[in-house]
């Protein structure tokens, strides 16, 4: 099971929900998950404790230059491993061998399709750029991340014909769309599900993650906040967001 998460603006929790999902998996439901960090910004990498300008990412992997056993780490968490991202993703695409192959956009499903885990999740750029998509070609489910604010869900229509236009051409469903610093009694509330619910039909679920200091605070730390703050509203959230996902899978 592959499952890009993705987004079209920063500030949705993103990598948060990628980290969390994957560590919950790993963690309550033993499942051998891989997290990949397909993000130049290497948030995800930073926040499971490595240092990005001191690992190897996907990109030599993607140039032919090493194999994907070479950049995959071990992480704190049990059954949880990583490929870390670094700046030389960004403009991977133009570069080496990639930017001569015409399905380039292809080359990441060929690389990940002979590895043995129970699901793999790909954190991707905030923007619908050859990393995005290349992640979502190469997985069967995108797990879209959104926050209750004008500007986030502003992009999800955007996001969403970008999406279907991937799922003609290869076979990709959206699981879900996961909603994150919430307030359940917001009062904008109702109106931000109404423009998801017609933007992604019985999409929403039901679990939302509120907002939480201690998921800054565990980044830190460089661990889930399953670790740092187990009794935290946020390890709650995200323990049951996970919960209604295996069941959609």
């Amino acid at each position: 099971m592959k499952i890009t998460v993705s987004s079209f603006k920063g500030g949705t929790a993103k990598t948060s929900t990628v980290l969390h999902l994957g560590a919950a998996l790993a963690k309550y439901h033993k499942k051998k998950v891989l997290l990949i960090d397909f993000d130049s910004q290497a948030n995800l990498t930073a926040g499971l404790g490595f240092d990005p300008d001191a690992q190897d990412s996907m990109a030599p992997v993607l140039q032919g230059k090493k194999k994907i056993e070479d950049v995959i780490l071990k992480t704190c968490v049990k059954n949880l491993d990583l490929i870390p991202a670094d700046t030389w993703l960004e403009r991977v695409e133009v570069t080496g061998s990639l930017a001569a192959d015409r399905y380039s956009h292809e080359r990441l499903k060929e690389i990940l399709s002979p590895l043995k885990y129970d699901v793999i999740i790909i954190d991707t750029p905030p923007s619908l750029c050859w990393l995005t998509e290349s992640a979502l070609i190469a997985s069967q489910h995108s797990l879209v991340c959104a926050t209750p604010e004008f500007y986030s869900v502003k992009g999800l229509q955007r996001l969403s014909h970008f999406l279907e236009n991937i799922s003609e051409r290869h076979p990709l469903q959206v699981i879900g769309v996961a909603l994150s610093f919430w307030n359940p009694r917001g009062k904008s509330n109702a109106a931000f599900l109404e423009v998801i619910e017609n933007t992604f039909p019985k999409k929403t679920l039901e679990n939302k993650v509120r907002r939480d200091i201690t998921i800054s605070e565990s980044s830190v730390f460089g661990k889930p906040v399953f670790d740092t703050a187990p009794k935290s509203r946020a390890a709650e959230d995200y323990i049951q967001l996970t919960k209604e996902l295996l069941a959609r899978m």
